[in-house]
């Protein structure tokens, strides 16, 4: 075989391949540790980064405003997704975020993506990213909102999402048997319609799976795989991984604060207009004397105090 030749098979092996990558539509680990370079923490194996459990954990606590407020002086202006249906409405959802992107279904495209899954041993692609779930997840699915025929979540799907991850889900889209789902205790969930059909039956093709741990769109959110969800109080907030802990430590200084302020309130040291405008030298002296003589009964972990006292210049 000449040179010429040899060189134009490598070229076809390697468009065969490229087109095969192609049709995968789950994201490389080395692609998605290039989105998200500012993440300098632990990543799960596809790369997907790994906030830290504890910081999951005292997120549960921090109100909407108090992350956007931090996201926005960060520069994540439009992190908030509102207009939802909530199963489970009085509990708060968190956990890092596993991404899921559908799109109305064609055939060609719909047979180059199942064949590449079945060769794979995968079965229906609504459960594709399920599949991925683990402890501390949030399936996080942009479903474009589809309503008839659209739900690729029912009260199987909705089972094995929360057996893998303990969590519920954010579905813009439609979902299916809603009273089953409500059965399950901790499915605390944001999803965007009802209908009691299911997708793609016979005949009549209508969705299909194009991303797995990819960016995706959540109303006018970009959410990444890894993103720490918040949801509480009928909105979804979604908090990029290296914002985590700043938004988990502002929020816990806002509270040790209020409770200060309240506290010396109705003591009546102090005036509604000291405690409402920016406080003065003495009074912060005042708080934190305060935080040390009260350190072991805050509700916030005394490492976090220590090292806001630390960081203190008075």
């Amino acid at each position: 075989m000449s040179r010429a030749a040899q060189i134009l098979v490598v070229m076809i092996i390697q468009l065969m391949v490229n087109q095969l990558k192609a049709q995968h539509v789950q994201i490389t680990k080395e692609q998605l540790i290039a989105l998200s370079p500012e993440w300098k923490g632990d990543r799960f194996a596809d790369g997907r980064p790994r906030v830290p459990d504890n910081i999951i954990k005292r997120m549960k606590s921090v109100s909407v405003e108090e992350a956007w407020a931090v996201m926005k002086n960060a520069g994540y202006g439009y992190q908030v997704a509102e207009g939802w249906q909530v199963i489970n409405p009085d509990s708060v959802l968190v956990g890092r975020a596993v991404t899921a992107t559908f799109m109305p279904a064609r055939p060609d495209v719909w047979k180059a993506i199942d064949s590449v899954g079945k060769k794979e041993g995968k079965r229906g692609q609504n459960t594709w990213a399920v599949d991925l779930l683990v402890k501390g997840d949030v399936y996080v699915a942009d479903q474009f909102g589809a309503h008839r025929n659209g739900p690729t979540i029912g009260d199987n799907v909705g089972n094995a999402i929360y057996a893998k991850s303990g969590n519920g889900i954010v579905y813009d889209g439609a979902l299916r048997d809603i009273e089953g789902l409500k059965e399950i205790g901790g499915f605390t969930s944001y999803y965007t319609s009802y209908d009691p059909s299911y997708h793609n039956p016979p005949g009549d093709l209508n969705t299909m799976i194009v991303g797995i741990n990819q960016p995706t769109r959540i109303r006018t959110v970009t959410v990444m795989p890894g993103d720490v969800v918040l949801g509480k109080l009928g909105v979804v907030i979604f908090i990029p991984p290296q914002l985590a802990e700043k938004v988990v430590t502002t929020s816990e200084i806002i509270r040790l604060r209020d409770m200060f302020g309240h506290q010396r309130l109705r003591e009546g040291k102090y005036s509604a207009g000291q405690i409402d405008a920016r406080w003065t030298d003495d009074i912060e002296r005042d708080f934190s004397k305060w935080l040390n003589d009260h350190l072991d009964e805050l509700p916030v972990p005394k490492e976090t105090v220590q090292q806001y006292l630390k960081d203190r210049t008075w």
